[in-house]
């Protein structure tokens, strides 16, 4: 079915881009490598060779605070980190494309009498997953808990589990967010295991991670955090998918 794009959800590092941007671009690709021989018939033999991935977005600029564009891509500029793409809102198990990347580029401004813009562009350090919201940005989570589960599948043999996580704001004293990611053979996640951990995050920004690349024969998965503090309140996204 065929879609409007009119609620794409941009995040990266630990700012969303969704306010400030109006043009959200992924492109991956996988290089073509000659591999003609004798007896193809006269025909041209190719082979897949590097892969590579990359996000180009564009908007409205703002600044003045580390969760807006200006802040957040001159902080990031050369710099990799998690990007995550939604085309249809960040709702639990909308899709979501995620990566971790070079931010490259970052263009600002234009001509007198101009809505402000600003142009950027990041390249892949890791591979273009495609997955699900496995924690919304809009929910403050101010106590330990769990997420709902979602059915991935399993994880093959040579196949990793990612997962990109973006704190959007922090408030309390001495606030601790600690996310992991767990899986079960069942949605009801009676006996789950912990996948990955993310190291504990007591201000704005994010973390990538991903499995060794063993198999997991387990196919539901949630996001489950802990949260320490006095009056401790975080707004996080994460989003997971196997490649």
């Amino acid at each position: 079915m065929s879609m409007i794009l009119t609620n794409v959800r941009a995040f990266t590092g630990g700012a969303d881009l969704t306010g400030s941007s109006n043009k959200v671009e992924l492109s991956g690709e996988v290089e073509e490598k000659d591999a003609t021989t004798y007896g193809t018939g006269g025909w041209k033999g190719v082979i897949g060779g590097l892969g590579s991935a990359e996000i180009a977005a564009e908007g409205l600029w703002e600044a003045g605070d580390p969760g807006l564009v200006d802040d957040a891509s001159w902080a990031q500029l050369g710099g990799v980190g998690p990007w995550t793409v939604c085309p249809d809102t960040a709702a639990v198990g909308s899709l979501a494309y995620l990566t971790s990347a070079l931010r490259a580029n970052y263009q600002l401004l234009g001509a007198v009498g101009d809505v402000a813009p600003w142009t950027g562009n990041a390249k892949s350090s890791w591979p273009l997953v495609r997955g699900q919201v496995g924690h919304p940005p809009g929910t403050a989570r101010t106590a330990t808990g769990t997420g709902t589960a979602l059915q991935l599948g399993p994880v093959a043999a040579g196949q990793r589990l990612y997962a990109a996580l973006h704190v959007l704001s922090v408030a309390g004293t001495t606030p601790s967010l600690t996310v992991s990611i767990e899986s079960d053979d069942a949605g009801a996640m009676a006996t789950p295991t912990t996948r990955l951990t993310f190291g504990a995050a007591t201000a704005a920004g994010g973390q990538t991670l991903r499995t060794d690349a063993s198999a997991i024969a387990d196919t539901h998965y949630r996001v489950a955090w802990s949260v320490s503090g006095t009056t401790p309140s975080f707004m996080f996204a994460v989003s997971l998918g196997i490649r």
